[in-house]
């Protein structure tokens, strides 16, 4: 037991978070005496800031020229994706509370992730450099994608979503720390190699928190009173359909397009993957102090638990799976 918890901490971790947003939301909500308003925002600055330190450069110079690859997953992340969550919304999206039907567009239009994406590749014994310059590139595009689609289906839906204020959020809380990172990772790029493991536990808990004062704020705002207790079973359901239709159209584009193995199952865990570690600080850019947001990240948290048990044995499967040819 004490393994399993080192090993997967963060997984044990967020539920826990959850629960103590309901014990104690004052504590994390605006106003409160951790001053959500402002911390999340460092937080948020200090979750880019690690990115930027840590992105491989060379690793993304050895990949750059694999395009086949980079289309596909590219396109399906910010293209098929998003239209699969339409489709579904224009399904059953009327029967949801609004903050959870956004939640679930939300986790359509997300980048993939990057460190889960490509240690799974590698496991599995697929394209890794190929793995790690289109999880990389989905998360520095997706800085100015997602909030475009956000904006675009709130208007859709009737609701209020000025872009002038993300897009300044964007580019003090994401890019500029991402930017300065990158320039420290000039002279500390060895102390940040070493050390990446910590940078990851650090960034994962500062996600931990922004996701416990998200809750805070729900808690306080009523939200979750106004909910049945089928939300979670409603979203867990949600996430699985989402999850399966998107793996599925993702073997089925590979094997059309002739992938060779590794890249197969590059796409195959970059393509469906949706990132927790830039979607929650992304949403507290994009929507604010909503009261809702807690709702509105529910969704990628079941789905990013989801991924991890999934791809996982799937990886563990394909590493002890012979080669074969494409």
């Amino acid at each position: 037991m004490k393994a399993f918890v080192e090993r997967n901490w963060f997984i044990v971790a967020l539920p826990l978070s959850v629960g103590m947003a309901w014990l104690i939301p004052q504590a994390g909500a605006s106003g409160g005496w951790l001053k959500s308003e402002v911390t999340t925002k460092l937080a948020v600055a200090a979750i880019f800031f690690s990115q930027g330190l840590t992105l491989p450069a060379q690793a993304l110079r050895q990949g750059a020229l694999q395009w086949r690859l980079h289309v596909l997953v590219q396109v399906f992340t910010f293209g098929i994706f998003p239209l699969i969550g339409l489709a579904l919304d224009a399904w059953i999206g009327s029967r949801l509370a609004p903050d959870l039907r956004l939640g679930f567009l939300y986790l359509c239009v997300l980048p993939s992730t990057i460190s889960t994406s490509v240690v799974l590749t590698s496991i599995a014994g697929g394209n890794t450099a190929g793995a790690i310059f289109n999880a990389v590139l989905s998360n520095v595009v997706g800085v100015f994608i997602t909030p475009l689609w956000v904006t675009w289906l709130m208007e859709a839906a009737g609701q209020s979503q000025p872009l002038g204020p993300v897009v300044r959020e964007i580019v003090i809380l994401l890019l500029v720390p991402l930017v300065i990172g990158q320039g420290f990772r000039l002279v500390l790029r060895a102390w940040a190699d070493a050390n990446k493991k910590r940078l990851g536990n650090l960034n994962s808990a500062l996600i931990l928190y922004i996701v416990f004062a998200a809750f805070c704020n729900s808690v306080v705002s009523r939200v979750w009173s106004q909910q049945g207790p089928d939300v979670i079973w409603l979203t867990l359901a949600g996430s699985v359909v989402i999850f399966v239709v998107a793996t599925g159209l993702v073997e089925l584009l590979s094997r059309l397009l002739r992938f060779n193995r590794p890249d197969r199952i590059a796409a195959s865990f970059c393509a469906p993957q949706k990132t927790l570690a830039s979607g929650v600080p992304l949403a507290k850019v994009i929507f604010g102090a909503h009261p809702g947001l807690g709702l509105i990240l529910l969704p990628i948290m079941v789905y990013h638990l989801l991924q991890l048990l999934v791809c996982g044995y799937l990886a563990g499967r394909w590493a002890r799976a012979e080669p074969v040819r494409a």
